[in-house]
């Protein structure tokens, strides 16, 4: 994880709809493990050979066992629960983008900007929309996302 500051959401103190301006950013960085490669075949339940098979995969164009792409989203997905943690009401969408393969041993930080909100009085809060680079310890773009969430208004 990043270092965060105190009051920015990152902290699990969250973010208010109120206190989000379009702009405003945060990010998480994470490095993959051989863990994440079994866990993430186990939960998904995806047992192809490029994410299982040692052999197979180093035989493959990508020379190595890759993430589930999907792995990778939830782990740029993550921090955004953190940063709305608590004043979240439902996270909407997310829809992301894999670019470059990503494997055990890379460090990826993931950005997140909010580029828009959407007021909602009716559900006490507004829709923060979120735009999402994800890179790894080379500056390679590995996946973008987009996504919204339903965020609670301060009381």
């Amino acid at each position: 994880m990043t270092a965060q500051h105190a009051g920015d959401g990152m902290d699990g103190s969250g973010r208010w709809y109120d206190d989000v301006r379009v702009g405003d950013t945060f990010s998480r960085t994470v490095t993959i493990t051989e863990t994440h490669l079994v866990l993430g075949a186990g939960l998904i339940g995806d047992f192809n050979p490029h994410h299982v098979d040692d052999v197979y995969a180093r035989r493959s164009r990508f020379g190595t066992r890759i993430l589930h792409g999907m792995i990778t989203s939830a782990l740029m997905g993550a921090p955004v629960g953190m940063y709305f943690h608590g004043t979240a009401i439902a996270y909407l969408e997310h829809a992301a983008r894999f670019t470059a393969p990503v494997r055990a041993g890379d460090t990826l930080a993931t950005l997140w900007t909010v580029t828009d909100r959407q007021d909602k009085p009716r559900h006490a809060g507004g829709v923060v929309v979120l735009r999402a680079v994800c890179t790894n310890q080379d500056g390679v773009v590995v996946a973008e996302a987009d996504g919204k969430i339903l965020v609670a208004a301060r009381p």
